[in-house]
């Protein structure tokens, strides 16, 4: 099983890349956002995901671990190939995914060629309680680990963090900073994302304490 490629770049394509490593070219199968880091002529290092079938055998790369991560949460989902995955990652990086998936934002999904409106709603179900997992990746004590959660970094993931440190799910507290961000703009820094997410959630509160 292959995980991991690093070689010449020989040639680039539409969806592909041939990657010379030894005299031995690789056939990858990769997003436009990780064609977009890639030169021919150039060495470069891509994680793989290999997909073994009776018919062929195919190779899918990605410029970083959490892209990859991505790829193999987007085809749990039903109707959801390789292909329509990497169109997903193409349009929309693993961050934006992060944030289209806790803000249900069916328009953003839509994006990707194959993704229609009840694909979209069907993607956006079934990871809404998946997404917090690989974006913010906790350990006991509330410190983050993993690539998953540097690859999402910054305000707005290490105020989602904070909301997870106070007892809230991870996708839960996402989808509070998320919409607490579209209305506060980018310029949110952290302490304004998780007191907007709080105001996000104490309607919540409120209810479940009546």
């Amino acid at each position: 099983m292959i995980a991991k490629l690093k070689g010449l770049i020989d040639s680039l394509g539409e969806d592909w890349a041939v990657i010379d490593v030894g005299g031995v070219g690789y056939l990858v199968f990769c997003s436009g956002r990780t064609l977009g880091r890639l030169g021919a002529g150039e060495v470069a290092e891509v994680m793989v995901e290999t997909h073994v079938r009776e018919d062929h055998i195919h190779l899918y790369g990605f410029i970083d671990a959490f892209e990859r991560d991505w790829f193999k949460l987007l085809t749990t989902v039903q109707g959801v190939g390789a292909k329509v995955a990497l169109g997903l990652l193409s349009v929309l990086s693993p961050d934006e995914l992060v944030h289209a998936v806790a803000a249900a934002d069916k328009a953003a999904v839509t994006q990707a060629p194959g993704v229609g409106p009840k694909l979209a709603t069907r993607i956006l179900s079934e990871l809404k309680d998946k997404v917090g997992t690989i974006a913010l990746a906790v350990v006991p004590g509330g410190q983050p680990a993993g690539a998953g959660m540097e690859a999402a970094g910054g305000a707005l993931s290490d105020a989602a963090s904070a909301l997870v440190n106070l007892g809230y799910q991870p996708s839960q507290a996402l989808g509070a900073v998320s919409r607490a961000a579209g209305r506060l703009g980018e310029e949110a820094d952290v302490e304004a994302l998780i007191r907007g997410g709080l105001s996000e959630l104490a309607p919540v509160d409120a209810r479940g304490s009546a």
